[in-house]
This record gives structure tokens, C-alpha cells and sequence, in this order.
């Protein structure tokens, strides 16, 4: 069986190329023109989905990452994904090349070849002209398989933009898609973690409306969709197939403005799975939902609520009070600082939180612990047995003077490992994500937990 997927990975040279106000107005534009659209994310990223599932006003954008899954599974994902969709977008992370460590492994240019995508390759214009086809032509020679099938410049002066495009055209041999202006007035915040979440952003839908509008003025579309349609079709993999557990186990997910980084292809597979997923809320409500057998704190920006959630003595009661009575719990980065003893907010005030594991969240200098990593078992433990290993990744700026020290952690291609997270065999918390949809048996441990605290009687 075959899927066919007209689907475009919009990359650039560089971080801050400003690929997702491209990908933003290409999807908005497409929007407008009628199609049905599916987005994805290439790598770890939280918060570009965001911005996409805004633009588009869907529910589901994904995330396709090559260290946490092999190919079939990513090109599984994408056909899952994209399902029922007229068109896929996918976006770059970083520089079109740039993969782990000094590496292309797991980069855009990885995805591109594993899924066999057209390349679109977003260029930032700011303090060029000809230097631009320079730039392309050297993305062009350094791979023979580069995958790039056009250009769409960003920042471009509209009185410039017909001569660089004749430029590109002809010294690069390659087709361009159109520009972007500069556009200020729909400049997205940054943070230390990258673009600030989208409940945060002023005026949010009237930016997106404006790269919409000015999608459709300046963009080839019809080109953006042939180039799409020439993407050849996803022929069907085997991937492992977990029955969904017929108990229907119940999970808490928590899931609001300190509480937000979640995969949707992790959040799917649970489903998938049999799993039901509640939504709550750490800062607004009173307690955790009575009926949950299991709980789920994904990272975020809980330092940024510290008073709030601190202040909310009823819900950390609640939450201590279930993981006391050995409810499974997955505390992922800012979940896991929330379960610490105390939690500094952004002004170097700390916090009391849930209390369950030792610890203090406090605020460091820098980014901690950055990027991918291999976590190998010490013991047996909620997720996987002694001596397993999981793909994870790391990314924040607050840090734990008490990192627990369950797992192993590595950097892959480098000489730098760490202890790091608590577990019990109904436990994990600590700094590291997980991509359940790549490691689906720990998925599977994680619901099987679930259901015997159920019949156990606790609830």
C-alpha cells in the first residue's frame, strides 16, 4: 500500500532565518486558497506546533525527529499525521544541515531524504543581495542529494525582488517560490527557550491574518503546490502494533500556561493505546480529576507561575496526597520542578511546590545540559528495566540542585554523560523529554502501571 502526500520542508541556512513566519504564511495563504493542511516540526521543538496549529486552526501538529525514532516510524508518523490532508508543511530546525552534535544526523536535510519531501529553502535577505545566490549555490554543492527544489526569500526589499529573483534563477538553477517583506509588525517573541508560547503572544490571530494576506500577495502558490505534488509516494512499513488495553486506563495530563510542551504524537499514541486523557489544570483547579489513575506533568514555564502554582495549596496537596498512595506519575522538566521542594520564580523568589521529591528549582546562567541524550536505566523503573535505553532531550534554563540519578545520561557523539531522574517502578521525573511515539513500551509500562493502581483499590 502507498500514500500519496503532495508535502514541502520549509528550511534555512540558519536559526533566526525566520522559518515559522514563513511556514505561517504559507499555511495561511494555503488556508485561504481552500486546502486541508497538515504541519509538522522537524526535531525536538515545542513551540513552533503551536504557532502552526494557530495558523491553521487545528488541534494535531506534529513533531518528526530521527533520534527518537528510526525511519519507517517517522514515515509512519507523517502518513498518520497528514492523514486526510491535501497538503503537508514541514519545518526545519536550526541550519539545513545541522543534525546532532557535528553531525547531519537527525537534521532537516535527514527528514527531507528519509521521507523523500521537496525542499523549500527559506533565505533571510537582511544586509544581502548577490551574496544570496552564493549562499544557495554552496547549500546546492554540498550535497549531490540536497533535496531543495526552490527558494523563498525572506526580508526581501520589494523594489529588489524581481532582479534577485532573476539572480537566483539563473546563477542557482532553481526556482523562486516568492518573498516576504519585512513585516514588524508581525515580529513573534522570543524567550530563552526560543519563541514565546501562543496564549502569550499580543494580538496573535491579527499577525497571523496579516502573513496570511501577504502570503497570498507575494507567494507563488501554485508553484509551492506543484513543487508539493511532485513529492513521490510513502509506501507502507511495518511498525510495531501495541492492542489498546480494553481497561480504558484513565490519565491526567496537565495542560495549561505553565504546563504545555507535550508531543501529539506521544499524547495519540496513548490514545491509540486505549488510554483517556483528561485535561487539568495546576494553576486553575482545585485538585487533580478524581477518576485519573495515572498523571502527566510535561515540561513548560512553571517558573513563570511559581506564586500561582504555590499559591494553589489545595492542588499540591492533591497531587502529593495520589503520589503518596503510589499513583504513576511522568514529571518531564517543568513537571519535574513542580514535584521538588521548591521552585524559584523569575526574580530569584522561591516557591514551595508539591514537595514530593527533594530538590530546589532555582534559575542558572545559561541552558543546561542542552540537546539530545541517551538515558541507559540504572534499575528497573516505571518506564523501561535495567540497562534500557530511551532517546530524550533536554532544553531550560532553570536547574535542581537535586537531579536524581536513576538513568545515565550521555550525549551522543561526545564524551559528556550525567546522572539524572527519579524513578520507582511508579515513577519518572526529571529533566529529560521523552517521545513516547518512538519508545512506545515505555508507553505501554507507563498504562499497565495505570490500570493496577486502579484495581488496587485506590480510587
Amino acid at each position: 500500500m502507498v500514500s500519496k502526500l503532495p508535502r514541502l520542508l520549509l528550511a534555512a541556512p540558519s536559526s533566526g532565518s525566520g522559518k515559522t513566519t514563513a511556514v505561517c504564511a504559507v499555511l495561511g495563504a494555503l488556508k485561504r486558497k481552500g486546502l486541508s493542511l497538515a504541519t509538522f516540526k522537524c526535531g525536538p521543538d515545542y513551540i513552533d506546533p503551536m504557532f502552526h496549529r494557530e495558523a491553521i486552526g487545528t488541534r494535531f501538529s506534529g513533531n518528526l525527529d530521527l533520534f527518537f525514532c528510526d525511519e519507517p516510524t517517522v514515515r509512519s508518523l507523517l502518513r498518520k499525521g497528514a492523514k486526510g490532508a491535501d497538503l503537508a508543511v514541514l519545518e526545519g530546525v536550526m541550519g539545513y544541515y545541522d543534525g546532532v552534535a557535528l553531525s547531519s544526523e537527525a537534521s532537516p536535510w535527514h527528514l527531507a531524504k528519509a521521507t523523500k519531501t521537496p525542499v523549500i529553502l527559506v533565505v533571510n535577505c537582511r544586509g544581502m543581495s548577490v551574496s544570496v545566490a552564493a549562499m544557495i549555490k554552496g547549500y546546492l554543492d554540498f550535497r549531490e542529494d540536497h533535496q531543495i527544489k526552490g527558494v523563498l526569500l525572506n526580508q526581501a526589499p520589494p523594489s529588489l525582488y524581481s532582479q534577485m529573483k532573476e539572480l537566483i534563477q539563473r546563477e542557482c538553477g532553481l526556482p523562486v517560490v516568492g518573498y516576504l517583506p519585512v513585516m514588524k509588525e508581525c515580529a513573534l517573541e522570543s524567550r530563552h527557550l526560543g519563541l514565546v508560547t501562543t496564549g502569550e503572544v499580543e494580538n496573535l490571530s491579527q499577525k497571523l491574518e496579516r502573513l496570511a494576506v501577504q502570503g497570498e500577495q507575494t507567494l507563488d502558490l501554485e508553484l509551492l503546490i506543484k513543487l508539493a505534488g511532485e513529492a513521490p509516494t510513502l509506501k507502507d512499513e511495518p511498525v510495531p502494533f501495541y492492542p489498546p488495553f480494553r481497561e480504558h486506563p484513565k490519565v491526567a495530563v496537565a495542560q495549561d500556561k505553565a504546563f504545555s510542551f507535550y508531543y501529539q504524537e506521544s499524547l495519540a499514541l496513548l490514545e491509540e493505546m486505549g488510554a483517556c486523557l483528561i485535561p487539568f489544570s495546576p494553576l486553575e483547579d482545585s485538585a487533580i480529576p478524581k477518576e485519573a489513575q495515572a498523571l502527566w506533568l510535561g515540561g513548560g514555564y512553571p517558573e513563570l507561575y511559581a506564586q500561582t502554582l504555590s499559591q494553589n495549596v489545595s492542588m499540591r496537596n492533591s497531587i502529593k496526597a495520589a503520589l503518596d498512595d503510589g499513583m504513576p506519575v511522568i514529571g518531564e522538566c517543568g513537571g519535574f520542578l513542580y514535584l521538588q521542594a521548591s521552585l524559584e520564580d523569575s526574580e530569584g523568589t522561591p516557591w514551595p511546590m508539591v514537595g514530593y521529591l527533594p530538590g530546589r528549582g532555582f534559575q542558572s546562567e545559561g541552558l543546561r545540559r542542552f540537546g539530545y541524550c541517551a538515558l541507559t536505566a540504572k534499575r528497573d523503573n516505571l518506564l523501561c528495566m535495567e540497562g534500557e535505553t530511551l532517546p530524550a532531550h533536554e532544553f531550560h534554563r532553570w536547574d535542581s540542585d537535586q537531579l536524581g540519578d536513576s538513568f545515565f545520561a550521555r550525549k551522543p557523539q561526545r564524551d559528556t554523560s550525567w546522572e539524572c531522574v527519579y524513578t520507582t517502578p511508579r515513577i519518572y521525573a526529571g529533566f529529560p523529554h521523552l517521545y513516547l511515539a518512538g519508545t512506545p513500551k515505555a508507553a505501554e509500562r507507563f498504562l499497565r502501571a495505570a490500570i493496577v493502581y486502579g484495581k488496587e483499590g485506590h480510587l
